[in-house]
């Protein structure tokens, strides 16, 4: 049954209608903040449509605190089932996890197991995701008969699944590597990476910051150190802290300006570049669109942001195409939604928070016509 006026509701932008259900339930803005765990000015951008609600995670908490279903707050909003995109292979990922009592593991040679990981991290960073899950039950079986392994083994499983939306079963996967890193500062560091990106895909950003502070606070290594206090910054960000993000990521920024090797033995990619690339993000997760982007046009102009790996350059532009489209500049936003596709197909066609931006590009205006390719490829249009 439809209500008079529902309709109307169920039209507006999701932070207004986050505002009239708040006021109808009473609260002030600072009470609502309090209890989601957030700041005011967090709650007063999401209202005003200067701060995104593209988790559905944190949808569910806000629907939670205002004692509703999530599905009135998206109304038509609600995306299509991501089955017509979906991947195969990550029912097979949470059954191996969910192996707490394994066989003994058939002996694999460490070296063998070793060169497994590595050939996984670079098929991640090409963002060949279906292929990397195809190959991750084998990997979790056999990194068990390699203790030493488990920490990277678990944390490229943690990686890939908060890419394709399973922040749960990454948050998972990501503890278990904290466990397997048996208290040693730099594997616990690496581990605490992970645990910070599937905290902040569930919302959780608070929880993301006091950890990752914590693991810097005790590693020894640069690059972990200097990864940590991104994952922080953009952490404290989420939570609308400005000054921390600030001073986190200005702290990084020293540390990879201050860093003379260029190894990368854990896979941090921690270095200029990748700062600047998350002082942007931060900037538009705080509601600094034209920050974010000015900052982004410095970095893809530094010499190392070819050297990137592909789904990191891919992710950051998906992020850029949102800066743009809120800044009104159309045109940009389709174009810079295509160049991520170019770089790495599967990062802009896999991803659900890809998804809604391909989304919002292809409904706010006539779109060029990749986009609407793309739309179509993704199943948003038939």
């Amino acid at each position: 049954m439809t209500y008079p006026g529902q309709r109307d509701r169920a039209e507006l932008p999701i932070g207004r209608q986050v505002a009239r259900w708040r006021v109808r339930r009473r609260m002030t803005q600072q009470v609502f903040a309090d209890r989601l765990g957030k700041s005011k000015s967090w709650v007063d951008k999401v209202e005003r449509g200067v701060r995104a609600l593209d988790r559905y995670s944190v949808i569910q908490e806000i629907a939670e605190v205002l004692h509703l279903d999530p599905a009135i707050l998206l109304g038509p909003r609600r995306p299509p089932p991501s089955t017509a995109t979906g991947l195969d292979g990550v029912d097979a990922v949470r059954t191996a996890l969910a192996r707490y009592h394994r066989p003994r593991p058939r002996a694999v040679p460490g070296d063998q197991v070793e060169r497994h990981l590595t050939y996984a991290w670079l098929t991640y960073q090409h963002a060949h995701y279906a292929q990397l899950l195809r190959s991750l039950p084998a990997l979790l079986d056999a990194a068990h008969g390699a203790p030493a392994l488990l920490v990277p083994a678990y944390r490229i499983t943690a990686s890939v699944l908060v890419k394709l939306g399973e922040a749960d079963l990454a948050w998972l996967a990501a503890d278990r590597a904290v466990t397997a890193a048996e208290a040693d500062p730099t594997r616990t560091g690496t581990a605490t990476i992970a645990v910070a990106q599937a905290l902040r895909a569930l919302g959780r950003d608070r929880l993301a910051l006091t950890a990752c502070v914590a693991a810097a606070d005790t590693t020894t290594d640069d690059a972990v150190r200097g990864m940590l206090l991104v994952q922080a910054g953009l952490a404290a960000a989420g939570s609308g802290d400005r000054r921390n993000a600030d001073d986190l990521l200005d702290h990084a920024a020293d540390l990879a300006e201050r860093r003379l090797v260029d190894d990368d033995p854990h896979h941090s990619c921690f270095g200029p570049t990748a700062v600047l690339l998350a002082i942007a993000l931060a900037a538009l997760t705080l509601g600094d669109t034209e920050e974010a982007i000015h900052r982004h046009e410095r970095a893809i102009r530094r010499v190392d942001w070819p050297q990137l790996p592909a789904e990191h350059r891919a992710a950051h532009l998906i992020d850029v195409a949102r800066a743009y489209l809120q800044t009104g500049n159309l045109a940009a936003a389709g174009q810079t939604l295509l160049d991520a596709d170019i770089i790495a197909p599967a990062e802009v066609r896999y991803r659900p928070y890809a998804r809604t931006v391909i989304a919002e590009i292809a409904r706010s205006g006539p779109a060029a016509a990749g986009v609407t390719r793309l739309a179509a490829i993704v199943g948003l249009t038939r």
